[in-house]
């Protein structure tokens, strides 16, 4: 029986993918090697997002290699699709490398025992059509489990590699992402995160008449029982549609995670993102009128290339009117191949880390008001299948408050009401009605 061990770097998209390659490596008759057992076959699914995150990819390649050097290696994800033969050519041993459009050929390469046809495995991400198949039979021991609805984005922001590495955009159709969620359901996960690459155009690409909305009313639907989180929507593609069926749905749970980029409109224009600061404004307030106590989390990208003092000084007294929950902030990273890598004025690197800790400083605060704002309410908490530092149990509310609280174990993998307490910067304690049974 070959043993089996699996690297994950990056989204959710690829954790999603990863689950799969497990479930199709334990259906072939594998196990998954323990943290200490040698593997017959590692897999590295890659990222490539950022430079840091394509760093962090060659280390994951070359420190497996190191401490299984028998194992046949297997590399895919987005930095893989970036340039497969340089890859090849950098690492002194012979390796498996499949595209992101061939993921569903991953298993059967890695068990095979004829050399890996490069070729084959990478085929052309920009001509595929159609999404690749990628069942999963259970998502790990994780409280919540994330389903992969769509892959692929054509927007081409200039500051984005992803267009490049995952193709254009293709959907799964709509009786398979219900059918995962009933695989989901009956392997107890109480959470579902809806995630792709580019979720608000699900279901343009499908023959049948569906999308994101629609999608996400018949999942509601079909499982009461289960909380379902849509993971990033495009400021532009939230429709009073959307903020009604979350508003009417108790388990569409009130959570908006929202690329904003920059609050500057030139830097927005040089970025290609498609809509200005006031509509972004505007979509934000439509956001809070609907769903008053839902989590809003903005992205920001800090040190685009031509983001002068000025603009910056835009984009943070723009966030700091906004009614948000939190900042997702990350640094501008030239990425080989986009239209930003070739721009003048980039930004050094030891002003864009300054920008990037002042931001970061806004979302604690960003956060500790949010939470600050529910002390004294009682919401309903995931609680998560591992206890905090302190020994207490921990989970999520419905807007994404993180909580811990005295509890029995048995609250585990439950959704229970938590009062909410006391929060000492974006430590938020709580209280559940029997917390006199903790142990």
């Amino acid at each position: 029986m070959k043993k089996i061990a699996i690297t994950t770097l990056g989204c959710k998209v690829n954790q999603y993918e990863s689950a799969a390659f497990q479930s199709g490596f334990e259906a072939a008759g594998c196990c998954m090697a323990g943290a200490k057992e040698m593997a017959d076959i590692i897999v590295i699914n890659t990222c490539a997002v950022t430079a840091k995150a394509g760093t962090q990819s060659r280390q994951a390649v070359r420190q497996l290699m190191r401490k299984h050097p028998d194992a046949k290696i297997v590399i895919t994800g987005c930095y893989a699709q970036m340039d497969a033969q340089a890859l090849v050519n950098s690492i002194n041993k012979p390796l498996c490398i499949v595209g992101n459009g061939n993921k569903d050929r991953l298993v059967q390469a890695a068990l095979s025992d004829t050399p890996c046809d490069l070729t084959m495995l990478m085929g052309k991400i920009s001509q595929k059509k159609e999404i690749c198949r990628l069942p999963v039979r259970h998502f790990g021991d994780r409280t919540r489990a994330c389903l992969r609805v769509q892959d692929g984005c054509h927007n081409f922001c200039t500051y984005c590699i992803v267009p490049y590495t995952r193709g254009p955009s293709r959907s799964l159709p709509l009786e398979e992402v219900l059918e995962q969620a009933v695989i989901f359901s009956s392997e107890g996960h109480k959470e579902i995160v809806v995630t792709g690459i580019h979720v608000g155009l699900y279901g343009k690409d499908l023959p049948e008449e569906t999308n994101c909305v629609e999608m996400m009313r018949r999942l509601c639907l079909a499982h009461p029982e289960i909380r379902f989180r849509l993971s990033s929507i495009e400021p532009m593609e939230i429709s009073e549609e959307l903020l009604a069926l979350m508003a009417e749905q108790h388990n569409f749970l009130p959570h908006l995670h929202i690329p904003l980029q920059s609050g500057d409109d030139a830097i927005l224009a040089r970025m290609n993102r498609g809509y200005t600061t006031q509509e972004f404004k505007e979509t934000l307030l439509l956001c809070r009128k609907k769903l008053p106590d839902a989590a809003i989390g903005i992205d920001i990208l800090v040190g685009f290339p031509g983001e002068t003092e000025q603009h910056f000084a835009n984009t943070f007294s723009r966030l700091q009117e906004l009614d948000c929950t939190y900042l997702h902030v990350f640094p501008y990273s030239q990425r080989p191949g986009t239209l930003a890598a070739t721009f003048d004025q980039q930004i050094p690197q030891a002003v864009k880390d300054e920008r990037v800790v002042r931001l970061r400083q806004l979302d604690a605060e960003k956060k500790e008001h949010f939470y600050k704002r529910y002390l004294g309410a009682t919401r309903p908490v995931l609680v998560e299948h591992k206890r905090d530092p302190d020994g207490n149990l921990r989970g999520f509310t419905d807007n994404y408050i993180p909580v811990s609280f005295p509890g029995h174990r048995s609250l585990m993998n439950t959704i229970t009401a938590i009062t909410l307490e006391s929060a000492s910067g974006t430590q938020v304690n709580g209280r559940h009605k029997e917390d006199d049974h903790a142990g």
